[in-house]
């Protein structure tokens, strides 16, 4: 195995156990920034409720409803918030997430001055966000932000 696979499957592992942190009920995320050597983790995020509100309202998680998408901040947000809140810089940054980005989300990546974004390909059906994901890549992409697919074992 290559060095840098090492490095990538660390990362996205890492992901993996920062998203059991998550109350979100239908999809555990989680998100390990780290700088443009590659070795050192800026931030890390996770899907959840904002800081202080409550998980104990189950309607806070309904997907069907459409109620879940006010309540609940995704993990590559999370983890950008994280950075801002004490005066990290992500410019130059790869992004590792256990889930491919949303086209809120892949907004935020760029906006922040992610270079790089490792993450599973495109889920091939996730009903609300199958088109989200789609413009993700797009803008992604034309942005000039490198997008790496990280299939597990290979």
């Amino acid at each position: 195995m290559a060095h840098e696979d090492i490095w990538t499957r660390r990362f996205i592992g890492l992901c993996d156990h920062i998203a059991d942190w998550s109350e979100d009920r239908d999809f555990q995320v989680g998100c390990v920034i780290v700088d443009a050597e590659g070795h050192e983790v800026r931030t890390t995020g996770y899907n959840g409720l904002p800081r202080g509100v409550s998980a104990q309202e189950d309607t806070r998680f309904d997907r069907a409803s459409g109620e879940k998408f006010f309540w609940i901040e995704h993990a590559e947000r999370n983890a950008i918030y994280n950075a801002a809140r004490t005066g990290v810089s992500l410019v130059g940054c790869t992004a590792y997430v256990n889930r491919f980005p949303c086209a809120d989300c892949g907004r935020a990546l760029i906006q922040s001055g992610i270079a790089q974004v490792v993450a599973p390909p495109i889920p091939s059906k996730d009903g609300a966000l199958d088109y989200s994901f789609q413009v993700s890549h797009r803008m992604l992409r034309e942005a000039g932000v490198i997008i790496t697919e990280y299939v597990e074992g290979k």
